[in-house]
């Protein structure tokens, strides 16, 4: 993909093999990701281990290569650091046809970056995927709200 605006960031599909860069910016920043994604995933744990990312990591590259799902990781330029993750997927309840959410590590929230991102997503998600109706957790319905609608009738 694209770089963000303003440079140095760019997003690209996660791979097993970003897990060395993956598993210290989750965990780093998990009391926070806990907070947001831990209620509806119970992600990430207090004590997941190394392997456990990696397996997630695994898991989300098929996922890429079946078109069933989404992940993208934000990193710097150089691909030194992994920052921040865009999931693009189906829907889990009623009244979407595709649902986003994404994060940053602690040390950009509400930096430039941060907001690079939050601009770049829904201009992206609207103007090269393929849905009519999609929803941003946590950017457009909070993740109470999210977990209080019934599921979607494929799930």
């Amino acid at each position: 993909m694209d770089p963000l605006p303003g440079g140095g960031h760019h997003l690209r599909p996660i791979r097993e093999a970003d897990t060395p860069l993956d598993y210290p910016a989750v965990m780093g920043s998990r009391e926070r990701l806990c907070t947001s994604f831990g209620p509806a995933w119970g992600w990430p744990a207090a004590t997941m281990p190394y392997e456990a990312d990696q397996a997630d990591l695994l898991r989300h590259e098929k996922e890429i290569a079946a078109h069933q799902s989404f992940n993208y990781a934000l990193f710097d330029a150089a691909e030194t650091a992994l920052l921040g993750c865009v999931y693009i997927d189906p829907p889990e309840r009623a009244g979407a046809d595709g649902e986003n959410s994404r994060w940053v590590v602690d040390e950009l929230v509400g930096s430039k970056v941060e907001h690079a991102l939050d601009a770049l997503v829904p201009q992206w998600i609207t103007a090269d995927w393929p849905f009519e109706q999609p929803r941003f957790l946590d950017h457009g319905i909070s993740w109470s709200d999210w977990l209080a609608l019934p599921e979607h009738p494929d799930t």
